[in-house]
């Protein structure tokens, strides 16, 4: 029969540590095991956010420039067919979601007018604020084909032209927020492509 280890102060702390460094080495291996894969489905989900919210390309070039604030950079995926542009697709955000950040992609035609949007990560509430990217909402469809330059991005509640979700005026507001930072951007950086 083994003996029992003495219950001191030492014998604690080296069980405490041994047990400490053994669930850090299972984390870190989870972590290298999950990390690439991770990735590759998130790359897989913006581009296929980028082909849902342009027209058909045959070319793209992705590039980061300034926000219209200059307080951050956002991601242009330039596309052009023939040589020639057919619109823009902006990775975008918004901070003032009721769950936090959440990102977006915004398709702009050459014009501005927004050609479709496709929403890649939000932690809003569950049959509410997630109505946003339902498939059955009819949310984003308002934004199609309308040209912020004469389409109003805020919520009607603000004097703007966009009916909110019922119960989600707060991602409503937040998701115009993000369409307006990738439409002042376009606006400011339309120079360059």
């Amino acid at each position: 029969m083994a003996s029992k280890k003495e219950s001191s102060f030492v014998n604690m702390v080296l069980t405490l540590l041994s047990i400490t460094a053994f669930a850090a080495l299972a984390l870190g291996v989870v972590y290298v095991v999950t990390k690439n894969p991770i990735e590759i489905a998130q790359k897989q989900k913006q581009e296929a956010a980028i082909r849902q919210v342009l027209p058909a390309f045959d070319s793209l070039k992705v590039v980061m420039l300034p926000d219209a604030e200059g307080n951050d950079s956002l991601q242009f995926n330039i596309a052009t067919k023939d040589g020639k542009l057919i619109g823009v697709a902006i990775k975008t955000y918004t901070n003032k979601g009721f769950g936090g950040r959440f990102d977006v992609m915004v398709g702009l035609l050459p014009d501005g007018t927004i050609n479709n949007t496709a929403v890649l990560d939000m932690k809003e509430t569950p049959g509410l604020g997630t109505n946003i990217m339902h498939k059955n909402s009819d949310f984003p469809d308002q934004f199609e084909g309308k040209n912020p330059a004469s389409f109003e991005l805020k919520v009607t509640k603000d004097g703007g032209d966009v009916d909110a979700i019922t119960a989600a005026t707060i991602s409503s507001r937040a998701f115009c927020d993000a369409l307006q930072r990738a439409y002042k951007s376009f606006e400011k950086n339309k120079s360059k492509f």
